[in-house]
């Protein structure tokens, strides 16, 4: 079972669950001003928790992620697509959805319909793949991938001696959503 929590942190609020051992987590940190927003908040397991906020002209509800290693089994990943779909279930359909967090994939740099934009990093993967498939299912874009960005702020994850680089986070919205 996972364990959940509402924290404030001076004038900050936290949302987080995760599981038994420390190797799991999920949460959202939410400033001040954000945080007067919740509406309310689910956690779904140590990797989706949800979150919903009041906001103009639509609702929003933000579904934050922390996906497993890229070595995982299938159906480990189905899993945890299942668990992205639960929490989708928690927002009225006319709410503005945004699923962003760590998905340990990468999704590659050729456009891919409306989903993936030339701003992505050159190497696909199985988690890449799989996103990629979600994304045309469900209708969303993965927004990070369709902006170009300074060379310095191209990447979401380093190593811990700087030797690699990776794109392995993104913020997904639905289509229409975006100009909003």
């Amino acid at each position: 079972m996972e364990r959940s929590r509402f924290m404030k942190l001076g004038s900050k609020t936290l949302i987080y669950s995760r599981g038994h051992t420390h190797e799991r987590g999920v949460g959202i940190l939410f400033d001040l001003r954000t945080a007067k927003s919740l509406r309310s908040w689910c956690p779904i397991s140590d990797r989706v928790v949800i979150a919903k906020l009041i906001a103009k002209p639509l609702n929003l509800g933000i579904i934050q992620v922390y996906a497993l290693a890229s070595d995982s089994e299938d159906v480990e990943v189905e899993k945890f697509y299942e668990e992205i779909e639960k929490g989708k279930g928690y927002t009225k359909s006319h709410d503005i959805m945004i699923v962003m967090g760590d998905f340990n994939a990468k999704v590659g740099d050729e456009r891919e319909e409306d989903v993936v934009g030339p701003s992505g990093i050159w190497i696909v993967n199985g988690h890449g793949n799989r996103l990629i498939e979600w994304c045309q299912v469900n209708d969303f874009t993965i927004t990070n991938t369709r902006y170009q960005n300074h060379p310095r702020r191209h990447w979401t994850w380093k190593s811990p001696v700087d030797r690699s680089r990776n794109k392995i986070d993104y913020i997904l919205i639905q289509k229409g959503s975006e100009t909003l």
